[in-house]
């Protein structure tokens, strides 16, 4: 209720003013309070209202993932789609309401308690004290007696001043009263009805959305009850299916046969065969492991389970033989037998064993009779329903493979169709030219030889990331440039697809083995050409590209109570260091999976006795006699947690251009090959480049050297695929392992013993990879190239027969190769070349 107090009451300072002055100021102290709890409410109900918002904002998430799950079904798939976006849009809704009552509620109200009410209890405080010295001056002023003119007078004129500042304290109150009681009306209903409005346009909005939802839940209802009865028919098919099945088991449990396994070629899944075979592993201890086969596009195959990758086992069954093993403990065994390796195998029964042996002589013949045509089915239909197959051999595998990359390298503009004769979707490639091919033309690219062509499949092998990037690099668009330039001018149609077989191999021999069209280059414009790849490594050389120079470290101090042997040599600063990619506990698993022999236990032995002040482990801090290193050499070596700054490479040769004595296109390659300009280098090759040229210039260096140079792990790739020499060596006796460790190129290294080089042949001032490595402190180098030398060992210890090394092994260089072409800073940690040694 409204309660105002008259002016002139005031001045009067009745009862009846006192009395109403007391009722003001029980209601007004009624108001705060009812105020004070209104706005603690609605922050209670906001702070529910956004927790109710987070809990369904986690819901609407969850019914998302549930659609996204529901892919291969469409209905369900854009129905909860659909109804996850009402929801969403209800809770923005909500967001907003809660917004709008903070606003109206908590701000606006808050204001009005903390500035209206706070003047008028100011204003109280005032009248209370002016009342009370109103009420001394009185009573002082009837006390004053008639005989003290003095005290008369001096109480009269205290009580006139104190009833002048009452009267005018008193009307600053009332009006200080009618204000307020005035405001609070129109403070109250203006919060509460922006607060009704703001629920108004909440339903509102509600109302509109799901009346725009209505149609498709009313239609969603109405397939509901078909739905229904469609379920219960599968479930009558489904019990009829399993009392089929339980029969027949028992049949077979009553014949005690094995299960039934034929080969079919013409299988609609592509597999000819599969079942459960046990395969002993290529490891040191020849476990057994129980595997899932099958033969399937020539292939033989297996996986653990069913998501895993597919791993090859035989690449191509028309190289492989097929025997019975009858010399070992096991039963019912068999052996597959390639060019490169042999994989034994052990079936449940004689017969299951007499099934796939028959199988696999099946799947050769078939091989050899298939056409084109039916090959190119085939693949189809495997890349559809196998996925991808990993042609990694006992690996397990970690490289780019199936439909992956096929997208990757059917993106590059002109590789949508063969490069030979335009058929649309190749699904082959040609690995040391860079293009892609239908299986057709694929045939005839093996039929020229692996000098002129290597044809690997887009779908069934596997593809590692710096092949992969070589082909995205080319393309049949910037090969064709090359191989088909004077097509045209010298007439020559290109064959379409569907043309005779023998007129598209007479192009395309032709095309890559006659260079036919190929246009030749005068010799001014080879000199402008290699003047411009001079002048583009420059460029890179100077970029951004490369890390910048590194001072050299702290000379490594010997740790005090070391002996000669140099086994307690730690870094001067244990501040100042650099981890490895594996940590010295990983080092240690590594060390103590290959150890597997007297050698490597005195390997392990030697370098497990090393430790830091702090007990940890410093591996590879001492290198033992097996991996050539003196004893100087293995005192000098800095411990495994290397310095944080490192030393730049030893010392290389600055690139310099220099006017040669004859321009050609082995010079060509050369410089292209420092710039990292692949086309320039396909170039150079389709001109008649060696890809071993040396040029005695420059201390009998190679392209393959000046790839390394370059820091490109493609150019590298490239030139080993066009049958590059990987342990050519120049002038100083350095082959490109010898420049990539001094460089401190870890994904080179890497390539380069993937690819065979001698990791033990040593410069004219003999030194070895491995002690160059040790010498620059470079840990992951250091890592890789005692690895390779273990599984070196491993297979040699294993006889002449033994596979193509340890799972493990080839799990790590599998996980450089992909940090080299994904993460290369994580690996080149140091500057590309140095003037100067350190």
């Amino acid at each position: 209720m409204k309660i105002t107090v008259d002016f002139e009451e005031c001045l009067k300072d009745s009862p009846r003013f006192r009395a109403t002055i007391e009722e003001v100021e029980g209601d007004v102290c009624e108001l705060e309070s009812k105020l004070d709890k209104l706005v603690k409410l609605c922050i209670g109900m906001i702070d529910a209202g956004k927790a109710y918002n987070a809990a369904n904002r986690q819901f609407v998430n969850g019914i998302r993932e549930l659609a996204q799950q529901s892919t291969e079904d469409e209905v369900i798939e854009s129905s909860l789609t659909k109804f996850a976006e009402s929801l969403q849009e209800m809770i923005n809704y909500h967001t907003i309401l809660f917004d709008q009552a903070q606003r109206s509620i908590k701000t606006q109200l808050q204001t009005f308690v903390k500035d209206d009410l706070r003047k008028f209890k100011e204003a109280k405080k005032q009248f209370d004290k002016v009342s009370e010295e109103k009420e001394t001056a009185l009573i002082k002023n009837a006390q004053a007696p008639r005989n003290k003119q003095h005290e008369v007078e001096e109480a009269t004129n205290i009580l006139t001043a104190t009833r002048k500042c009452f009267r005018h304290i008193v009307l600053d109150y009332v009006l200080q009263i009618n204000v307020l009681q005035s405001k609070r009306r129109s403070e109250i209903l203006k919060s509460m009805l922006s607060f009704m409005y703001a629920h108004l346009t909440f339903f509102h909005q509600g109302y509109d959305l799901f009346s725009e939802l209505q149609p498709l839940m009313k239609q969603l209802g109405g397939q509901l009850d078909q739905l229904v009865v469609d379920a219960a028919k599968e479930k009558r098919d489904m019990e009829q299916k399993h009392s089929t099945i339980q029969q027949k088991a028992a049949l077979q449990d009553f014949s005690n046969d094995d299960t039934k396994l034929e080969y079919n070629v013409d299988a609609d899944n592509g597999i000819a065969m599969e079942g459960y075979l046990f395969k002993r592993a290529s490891n040191a201890f020849k476990t057994w492991n129980r595997r899932w086969f099958s033969i399937q596009n020539n292939q033989l195959v297996y996986q653990k389970k069913f998501k895993d990758n597919p791993t090859v086992v035989v690449e191509d069954l028309r190289l492989c033989t097929v025997k019975h093993c009858e010399d070992i403990e096991r039963r019912f065994c068999f052996e597959v037998v390639s060019p490169t390796k042999s994989c034994m195998m052990q079936a449940d029964s004689e017969k299951l064993r007499q099934a796939w042996i028959k199988a696999v002589q099946n799947s050769i013949a078939t091989a050899f009779r298939d056409k084109g045509e039916d090959a190119e089915k085939l693949d189809r239909k495997s890349s559809t329903s196998t996925g991808s197959l990993d042609s990694g051999g006992e690996a397990k595998e970690k490289s780019l493979k199936g439909e992956s990359a096929l997208q990757k390298v059917l993106a590059i503009p002109g590789n949508a169709c063969c490069c030979d004769c335009g058929q649309p979707d190749p699904r082959w490639a040609s690995i040391n030219l860079g293009i892609t091919l239908c299986i057709q033309c694929s045939g005839i690219h093996r039929s020229l030889g692996v000098h002129f062509s290597k044809v690997r499949s887009l779908t069934l092998d596997t593809w590692e990331p710096e092949l992969l990037k070589l082909m995205c690099e080319l393309g049949n668009g910037v090969v064709n440039q090359i191989y088909e330039a004077r097509r045209e001018e010298l007439g020559a149609r290109k064959p379409q697809s569907g043309d005779p077989r023998h007129e598209v191999e007479s192009y395309i021999k032709a095309k890559y083995v006659d260079r036919r069209f190929v246009r030749r280059p005068s010799d001014e414009e080879l000199r402008t050409k290699v003047v411009s790849l001079t002048k583009q490594e420059k460029r890179l050389s100077s970029s951004s590209d490369h890390l910048p120079p590194r001072p050299p470290p702290p000379t490594p101090k010997l740790r005090p109570g070391s002996n000669s042997s140099g086994q307690s040599a730690v870094a001067s600063g244990s501040g100042a260091r650099r981890d490895s990619l594996f940590c010295a506990d990983e080092l240690d698993s590594l060390f103590s999976y290959f150890d597997n022999s007297s050698k490597l236990r005195s390997m392990k032995s030697a370098d497990s006795g090393i430790q830091n002040s702090d007990g940890s482990r410093e591996m590879l801090a001492v290198a033992p006699a097996a991996n050539n290193l003196t004893e100087a050499e293995a005192v000098e070596a800095p411990p495994m947690p290397m310095p944080s700054t490192l030393p730049p490479p030893s010392p290389c040769k600055e690139v310099v251009f220099y006017e040669p004595k004859e321009y050609s296109q082995g010079l060509q390659l050369y410089w292209a090959s420092c710039a990292r300009s692949l086309p320039d280098m396909a170039e150079a090759l389709a001109h008649g480049a060696e890809v071993n040229w040396v040029n005695t210039e420059d201390e009998k260096r190679t392209p393959l050297i000046m790839a390394v140079q370059g820091g490109s792990l493609v150019t590298c790739e490239f030139l080993l695929q066009n049958a590059a020499n990987v342990n050519q060596q120049d002038a100083q006796g350095r082959g490109p392992l010898h420049h990539a460790t001094m460089l401190g190129h870890t994904g080179q290294v890497c390539l380069f013993l993937k690819r065979g080089a001698n990791q033990n042949a040593a410069d004219i001032d003999e030194k070895t990879p491995l002690s160059i490595a040790v010498e620059a402190a470079n840990a992951d180098i250091v890592t890789l190239l005692r690895l390779a030398k273990m599984n070196e060992e491993m297979r040699e210890a294993e006889g002449p027969y033994s596979q193509s090394g340890d799972e493990t092994y080839q799990d790590i260089f599998q996980d450089f190769s992909q940090m080299a072409s994904n993460n290369p800073e994580k690996l080149n940690r140091y500057q590309h070349y140095d003037q100067q040694r350190h």
